[in-house]
């Protein structure tokens, strides 16, 4: 409730700026422990968001994202504030793939949008590195708890290719938000399928997902239908190519689901052994991504933030 009081002050605030038309000082806004977040801060999150989603950087645009950049710098923060805690090393190898993936291997030109912009590249960048060392942490601190019984593995195996004549597979992409306590859950939703319904999925993913696949548009892959847990494959085997799902309410979170396409496979062409990776990865993404939640959750929960 305190954080959400703040982030109404903010917006009381900054509804008396124009981004496009005035000078941005690098004012204080917030403090969380150590931390700061400027005004600064906010209008290059903003833009990062804007040019991300290809989307036309006006203040329309931009007045309807400050609330949603507020919150994604206060998550970043209490995660920098956590990591700094532990000893983790930038993982150049990932950031570099990662990179390439979503700027179709012309890095350079992809940065030169951002400084056509006027947008801090390297705070991207550094935002970047910060998820990938998150991504480390709760699999160090989890990845002990994560048990998977062999026999229930090769039972759930066997009944895919078994029951299936024709194996459905579905290519999906994902949006996930945090919800707090004394969060107004059917409000925040609304947000979010207003936002998908006049910027698109992806733009809403960038703005608001707290998914590992966030900072590729939310993007999952190829997913054998029968892989995925039986609430979710109900809901997608009803759905049309480029539909968003309903939100689906889960621990702490809820998700929406898009998608993309879908193809029929033919079991004895399946392969079987990639078949088992893919529900073993599904079945640990699920826990881990419980375990990141629940985490993020507590930390947030914990943590001190002074409007200033």
């Amino acid at each position: 409730m305190k954080l959400k009081l703040i982030i109404i002050v903010f917006l009381i605030y900054f509804s008396q700026i124009g981004f496009l038309s005035s000078k941005i000082n690098n004012n204080i806004i917030l403090k969380i422990e150590n931390e700061i977040i400027t005004n600064y801060d906010i209008k290059n999150k903003i833009l990062t968001i804007l040019v991300l989603g290809n989307q036309e950087i006006n203040q329309e645009n931009i007045n309807s994202l400050k609330k949603q950049a507020l919150e994604n710098l206060i998550i970043q923060k209490i995660k920098k504030i956590e990591l700094l805690k532990y000893d983790f090393k930038n993982d150049d190898v990932r950031l570099n793939n990662y990179l390439n993936s979503i700027s179709s291997n012309n890095i350079e030109q992809f940065k030169s949008r951002f400084k056509e912009n006027n947008i801090n590249f390297d705070k991207f960048v550094r935002e970047l590195q910060t998820e990938f060392k998150w991504q480390k942490l709760i699999f160090n601190i989890y990845s002990s708890k994560i048990k998977l019984d062999e026999n229930s593995i090769e039972k759930e195996l066997n009944e895919i290719v078994k029951n299936q004549e024709n194996i459905e597979q579905y290519e999906l992409s994902e949006l996930e938000i945090l919800i707090n306590e004394n969060e107004i859950v059917n409000e925040r939703v609304n947000i979010v399928e207003k936002q998908i319904e006049a910027k698109g999925f992806e733009f809403a993913v960038l703005n608001n997902s707290i998914s590992s696949t966030s900072s590729n548009k939310g993007y999952l892959g190829w997913i054998n239908g029968k892989s995925l847990s039986e609430d979710i494959y109900k809901i997608i085997k009803k759905m049309k190519i480029g539909e968003v799902s309903q939100p689906i309410k889960r621990q702490n979170s809820i998700l929406f689901l898009k998608l993309m396409n879908k193809k029929n496979s033919n079991p004895e062409k399946i392969d079987r052994a990639k078949l088992k990776i893919n529900l073993i990865e599904r079945k640990k993404n699920e826990l881990f991504n419980l375990y990141s939640r629940s985490h993020l959750s507590k930390l947030k929960n914990s943590s001190f933030i002074e409007y200033q």
